[in-house]
């Protein structure tokens, strides 16, 4: 894994490794995945970066989302808080577990539940653990 590239912004997308996303899935039975690639797509449906889930309506799905991890990671968290507030929709995300930030205090601390990873995730084909840590982050 390049954890050169995991401490710059040079890559943001990073594949949510299956077994993790099986266990997440057993829980909730996802049905859409808003921030996707074809290749690393979790559910039959799926937005690509050409398709921008962030313009496209979640309304009435079970969204799981690991946005890309750069600068606009903050839209990601508040297109699914805002998701969220239809009763319908429930809306889970993998997220760098940043509690400084001001997209945490905005949309996810004391709004969504928090679950926060033991040890630290292997993202795509990668030998390496990420060098962050991570947290689930659900809004029902």
């Amino acid at each position: 894994m390049n954890t050169a590239a995991m401490f710059s912004s040079k890559k943001t997308d990073w594949e949510t490794p299956q077994d993790f996303f099986v266990r997440l899935d057993e829980e909730f039975h996802f049905t859409l995945d808003p921030a996707a690639s074809d290749e690393n797509h979790k559910c039959h449906r799926y937005y690509t970066k050409e398709r921008d889930g962030l313009k496209r309506d979640w309304q009435g799905e079970t969204v799981f989302c690991n946005p890309p991890y750069g600068r606009e990671i903050g839209h990601w968290v508040k297109k699914g808080h805002m998701e969220a507030h239809d009763e319908k929709t429930t809306v889970v995300m993998l997220l760098p577990a940043r509690t400084d930030t001001k997209w945490f205090h905005d949309h996810i601390y004391g709004k969504a539940e928090i679950r926060f990873i033991k040890g630290r995730l292997k993202f795509g084909n990668g030998k390496g653990s990420a060098p962050f840590p991570s947290m689930v982050v659900i809004w029902r």
